[in-house]
């Protein structure tokens, strides 16, 4: 048996997986998030924020002291769209070696995307019939990777919540014209990524990470936040669709009343939902050009997390 610890920080988030893996799988012992908002303003000015950095530094110290406690004998950090796009990274680094004794990888869009397929689809393939698109949806960007029992092919995105807000939804709710803007945006960079990434053989569309859990608690009309019927769950495509247009559609103070919503998701979340819709749709659309037809879409908790985890088992 091996004790390992998977640290996944991203644009919005820096998340923490301790798991036990044996002969019989990934067990997990620790999983943790926290919003900290690392990529704040990074696409406008290209640099961590003095303020961001320290929220993300002293949350890791937080995790690294978890990881003493719980025995953990490997450690992986992996970083991915803000601190790919920032000058002062090395600042990032040298501060997330102090704490936790290991040095962050910043990792490419698209071993970040090969990590997450790995994480969901190891989960998922004996439910669900391939090839396989997952959908890692942050803050900063959005990996979009198909296959069946590995990838075949992938494209990161430079859109996610994050990055879209702060370039376009500044009302509250946005307007129209923000809106339009936005959708310009993430459409073009679908463009591009279908030239990549052969939508119109999905077999099954799986969302991962917070933009997406939260669109899929809400379109299950959740009270409160509960993972456990989120992950692994079915909705239909136009389900999907009304839950994203309907958070989008929302001000912060209306969000803020769900009680599934995390604080620290109530002002992206509109963001994050615009960007799934688009998705959704464009992969809706490629695979009825290519005579199929995708009615429903499959929502996974288990992500780069477990990727990042099951790396360091060999």
């Amino acid at each position: 048996m091996t004790r390992v610890a998977a640290i996944d920080c991203g644009t919005n988030s820096i998340r923490l997986l301790v798991a036990q893996i044996d002969e019989t799988g990934l067990h997990d012992v620790v999983r943790r998030s926290a919003v900290v908002r690392l990529g704040q303003g990074v696409d406008r000015t290209g640099l961590l924020a003095p303020d961001a950095l320290a929220r993300t530094l002293a949350t890791t110290r937080e995790y690294a002291e978890v990881c003493r406690q719980a025995g953990v004998e490997t450690v992986r950090f992996v970083a991915t769209s803000a601190t790919r796009d920032a000058a002062n990274r090395g600042e990032f680094v040298a501060g997330v070696r102090a704490a936790l004794g290991v040095e962050p990888e910043v990792v490419a869009g698209e071993e970040e995307a090969a990590l997450s397929f790995r994480g969901a689809v190891g989960v998922l393939a004996d439910r669900f019939a391939g090839p396989f698109t997952v959908v890692d949806l942050g803050g900063g960007s959005t990996e979009l990777v198909t296959g069946t029992q590995r990838p075949s092919a992938a494209w990161s995105m430079d859109v996610g919540s994050v990055r879209l807000t702060e370039r376009h939804l500044h009302s509250d709710p946005p307007t129209p014209d923000e809106i339009a803007a936005a959708v310009t945006d993430v459409d073009r960079a679908l463009d591009e990524a279908a030239a990549h990434v052969p939508l119109g053989g999905t077999g099954t569309l799986v969302g991962l990470a917070g933009s997406v859990t939260t669109v899929t608690a809400h379109a299950l009309g959740l009270e409160r936040y509960d993972h456990l019927r989120i992950d692994g769950s079915v909705l239909e495509v136009d389900e999907v669709l009304a839950a994203c247009e309907d958070l989008l559609g929302r001000s912060r103070a209306r969000r803020a009343e769900l009680g599934f919503m995390h604080p620290g998701r109530v002002d992206v979340i509109g963001a994050g939902a615009l960007v799934w819709a688009r998705v959704v749709t464009r992969v809706r659309e490629a695979v009825a050009a290519a005579g199929g037809e995708l009615t429903q879409v499959v929502t996974s908790e288990h992500d780069i997390l477990d990727g990042i985890a099951w790396s360091l088992a060999g």
